[in-house]
């Protein structure tokens, strides 16, 4: 049987812009959406699936953090984490396409609705339209 190792990337290459070109929300969004491959028959409900397990492989590493090395993330943990909000990102910005949004879009939406709540002193509490 051979041998499958997780592949490694390195991150600072990945994370650091060009020099010239900051990667936009909208260009982030439509590269993603040249690399969707998936069932489009129930797009919809595939994405939000996907997504929320993309968010719970995020929340799983920083339990393991927490469980194995006592809350100390380390630079390799961080890393980690990173590669998965960068998953966590392709699956909302297909899911906001397959809404017909922008991720800019999604994005100043989600400004608004916060700059509102903190305006009006309902940062914390519960609910949606607080």
């Amino acid at each position: 049987m051979k041998n499958q190792s997780t592949p490694t990337y390195k991150i600072t290459a990945i994370c650091e812009p060009p020099r010239d070109h900051e990667l936009s929300l909208n260009d982030y969004q439509q590269a993603a959406i040249s690399t969707a491959i998936y069932p489009h028959d129930h797009e919809i409900p595939y994405l939000a699936l996907a997504l929320g397990e993309e968010c719970g492989e995020v929340a799983g590493k920083v339990k393991k953090v927490i469980r194995d090395k006592n809350g100390q993330f380390f630079q390799t943990d961080i890393n980690a984490l990173a590669l998965e909000l960068g998953d966590v990102l392709w699956y909302a910005a297909n899911l906001a396409n397959t809404l017909g949004f922008k991720l800019s879009d999604i994005a100043r939406l989600n400004i608004n609705k916060i700059n509102s709540r903190l305006e009006r002193g309902t940062l914390h509490g519960q609910g949606d339209n607080r």
